[in-house]
C-alpha cells in the first residue's frame, strides 16, 4: 500500500486536518503537503507513520 494513500484515507475518515497528522506523527505541520508534491521519506520515517497509522486503526476496531 502506498504511504500517502493510507494517510488519505486516515485524514479523511477521521477528519484530521493533514497539518495536524503532520505534527503529531512526525513533528513536521508540512509532512503531508510535501508528500503529496513527491517528497519521499525515509524508511524510519515511514515505519513510524505507517506505526501510527496501525495503532489509529486498531484502536478504532476496538
Amino acid at each position: 500500500m502506498h504511504l500517502l494513500s493510507a494517510i488519505e484515507r486516515h485524514l479523511r475518515h477521521n477528519g484530521v486536518p493533514p497539518t495536524r497528522f503532520g505534527r503529531e506523527v512526525v513533528n513536521d505541520p508540512r509532512f503531508v503537503l510535501d508528500l503529496r508534491n513527491g517528497r519521499e521519506p525515509r524508511a524510519c520515517t515511514q515505519a513510524r507513520v505507517l506505526a501510527y497509522l496501525a495503532e489509529a486503526n486498531s484502536s478504532r476496531g476496538a
